[in-house]
């Protein structure tokens, strides 16, 4: 094996056409454990529904579809919840759906434009999409585990659930652009 071959065999990054190598399964196997822990750190943040959880890992997922991709995006998404799968099936089907819903999009604006503005649009189109993901979610999903109506549900939407998930998604966005370029930075230096 000549060097140069071995070289390519290990490299990774945005260039690579989608082969998989030893470092990108080490670096998305990183984005998901990372996604997993910070999805056990749940902060109240709308005080007119405290019981409402905030966690970071919607930033990761943000992060990952940037950096790597659509692709990353969905298997961040999707294996940051598993162990939340376990304990909380109803509500991590949700959390996927509306962390899918978020990064896919953004990332696939991010990788047609890479620039803040399109890291800006596509953190915007994704919250709008997730935002919908997160209200059909809700009254979906929430009666069958939290023994409430659709029409209880319906009536939470405009008072809590709407901005609860809009400061969450801003919360999201604000972070990720404010550290994906040092994080975009260092991941290009590793390359």
């Amino acid at each position: 094996m000549s060097v140069s071959s071995h070289t390519n065999t290990h490299s990774t990054g945005v260039a690579d056409s989608g082969r998989w190598s030893t470092r990108r399964i080490a670096v998305y196997a990183l984005f998901v454990a990372l996604a997993m822990v910070t999805s056990f750190v749940e902060l109240p943040i709308f005080p007119a529904a405290p019981y409402l959880k905030y966690d970071p890992s919607g930033i990761v997922c943000l992060i990952a579809g940037f950096a790597f991709g659509p692709s990353a995006a969905v298997i961040v998404s999707v294996l940051g919840f598993v162990p939340h799968m376990f304990g909380d099936p109803w509500g991590s089907i949700m959390a996927i759906a509306v962390a899918l819903a978020l990064s896919v999009p953004a990332s696939l604006i991010y990788k047609r434009w890479r620039t803040r503005k399109g890291a800006t649009a596509g953190i915007l189109v994704g919250a709008v999409v997730a935002l919908a993901i997160a209200i059909v979610g809700n009254l979906l999903i929430t009666p069958i585990y939290a023994h409430m109506t659709v029409a209880q549900v319906a009536a939470m939407i405009v008072p809590i659930l709407l901005p609860f998930n809009l400061l969450k998604f801003a919360i999201h966005g604000v972070v990720t652009f404010l550290i994906y370029k040092p994080i975009s930075d260092l991941l290009n230096r590793t390359r």
